[in-house]
């Protein structure tokens, strides 16, 4: 279904409705900062508009009177625009939101399954848990499985942020760190690991650290944080400013340790 069928059709309906509205001093200035066009086009389409008797020019006090041939092309228009966009409505109303998890059993469509996040990945199974959806399609165990209507809670607690910030290389960088004590941090135990700085990945390979994400790191922080993962991130120093505000704006925890000798 095409409403409008010519270029520029749909900015002549919005000029035609405006004038409609039969406001007695209404100037193409107005119109134009109504509409986002130059006043330039807006005075073109209503000599067109004129040419074509859907408009009235200097009748009383209005400066622009639309025509009963006009008040018809307006309805029309209008009608079929609504048409149009309850057809979109209808089409959009057909496509489902999707989640991906992993399945833990085998799953049939239409079924109801439970789902658990664990480190940071979603599952589902048929362990019965706070939160639920449908399977779309049918899917093995192991598999990515298609889930729509998604409802209840995800039971998550938010992971915790250590922030070790390391010296930058105008105050000795990976020479003047304790590496002893950043070995003892590391220990505690964390889910991902993350470096800012070249600093920080030159302290990260002299002790054998596999890290998670080097780049976009404020970013990846918050997002496993969310997810309920515990994320050790090595930071050059003032680099960690940026990631301390993200933390913060997101509402979630960090400590700062300063592993400079």
């Amino acid at each position: 279904m095409k409403v409008f069928k010519k270029k520029g059709e749909l900015t002549r309906f919005q000029i035609l409705a405006e004038i409609a509205r039969e406001q007695p001093h209404l100037r193409q200035k107005d119109i134009a900062k109504k509409l986002g066009i130059t006043v330039q086009a807006v005075s073109e389409n209503i000599k067109s508009l004129v040419d074509d008797g859907f408009v009235e020019t200097g009748m009383g006090n209005a400066k622009y009177k639309i025509t009963k041939r006009g008040i018809e092309k307006v309805k029309n228009e209008a009608v079929n625009l609504r048409k149009y966009a309850d057809n979109v409505l209808d089409t959009m109303n057909t496509y489902k939101s999707v989640w991906p998890a992993i399945a833990r059993e085998d799953m049939e469509s239409g079924e109801t399954v439970w789902l658990e996040m664990e480190n940071g990945i979603l599952y589902a199974g048929k362990e019965k848990k706070s939160a639920y959806a449908e399977v779309l399609k049918t899917a093995s165990k192991g598999d990515d499985v298609a889930l729509v209507k998604l409802g209840g809670t995800i039971k998550l607690e938010p992971g915790q942020v250590v922030i070790i910030q390391v010296p930058t290389i105008n105050d000795g960088g990976s020479k003047a760190c304790d590496l002893e004590r950043i070995m003892k941090i590391y220990e505690r135990g964390f889910d991902r690991v993350g470096i800012m700085g070249t600093v920080s990945r030159v302290v990260t390979n002299k002790l054998g650290i596999v890290t998670d994400f080097e780049f976009g790191t404020p970013n990846a922080t918050v997002a496993a944080a969310k997810r309920g993962l515990n994320v050790l991130v090595f930071a050059v120093g003032k680099m960690s400013k940026s990631l301390i505000r993200k933390l913060e704006s997101e509402g979630l925890t960090y400590t700062v340790e300063d592993v400079s000798e």
